[in-house]
């Protein structure tokens, strides 16, 4: 994974009055922390930050964070956000190094589209949207990337099924379904009231057995 520059400026004060102050003048509050480093208050740029967070590592993307001339390897470990903009209102930096295994949340994108399922009326149900990994920062994916194209009414793709890169490991059950293909809901319903008249027939069998012999 590619690092990514970012100067920062350490801030004496805090506050809610001078993190709105930044805020108005494109700079976003925030704190370095980890590894020993004594916690460090910081503001970035607002544009530079945003821009980091949309390449295509997102959220994992590995900073080298320039504060103050002494540079440090770290990644955003905590987002928070304006409530209805979803603007990124403070960043939490924590200080890593390259040979250490840390945890990440890494997306789930489908790929492709399941005739198999979606001609015969069926639905695809995207169940697992984000798996947590763990592995050095520079191999943390950028997303695992799941392939439907052969998807069918009644199957499921699962975590087993992911393609995973060597050095990282998911915290999730392998037999964890992902996506799965459902029948039409017209079939779905009709197997269900099967079961159920299946169901109720035994059991009204099974109540009647002994009042026959009487």
């Amino acid at each position: 994974m590619a690092e990514i520059t970012l100067v920062a400026e350490p801030r004496e004060e805090s506050g809610t009055a001078v993190s709105r102050r930044l805020r108005a003048a494109g700079r976003i509050p925030g704190i370095l922390y980890g590894h020993g480093v004594t916690p460090v208050p910081l503001s970035v740029d607002a544009r530079a930050l945003r821009s980091a967070l949309t390449t295509e590592a997102g959220v994992n993307v590995l900073f080298e964070l320039d504060v103050a001339g002494q540079r440090h390897l770290a990644v955003a470990r905590e987002l928070q956000r304006h409530p209805v903009r979803q603007t990124v209102a403070h960043v939490d930096f924590q200080v890593v190094r390259r040979d250490e295994v840390i945890g990440a949340e890494v997306s789930l994108n489908l790929v492709g589209e399941a005739p198999a399922v979606t001609k015969n009326g069926g639905m695809v149900e995207h169940l697992v949207l984000t798996v947590h990994v763990r592995a050095k920062p520079a191999d943390i994916p950028t997303s695992f990337e799941i392939d439907i194209s052969e998807l069918e009414i009644g199957s499921s793709l699962r975590i087993a099924d992911l393609d995973v890169p060597e050095g990282v490991t998911i915290d999730a059950d392998p037999e964890t379904a992902v996506v799965i293909g459902h029948p039409p809901r017209v079939q779905a319903a009709e197997e269900g009231e099967g079961a159920e008249a299946a169901s109720e027939g035994g059991a009204a069998e099974a109540a009647g057995g002994p009042a026959d012999e009487g």
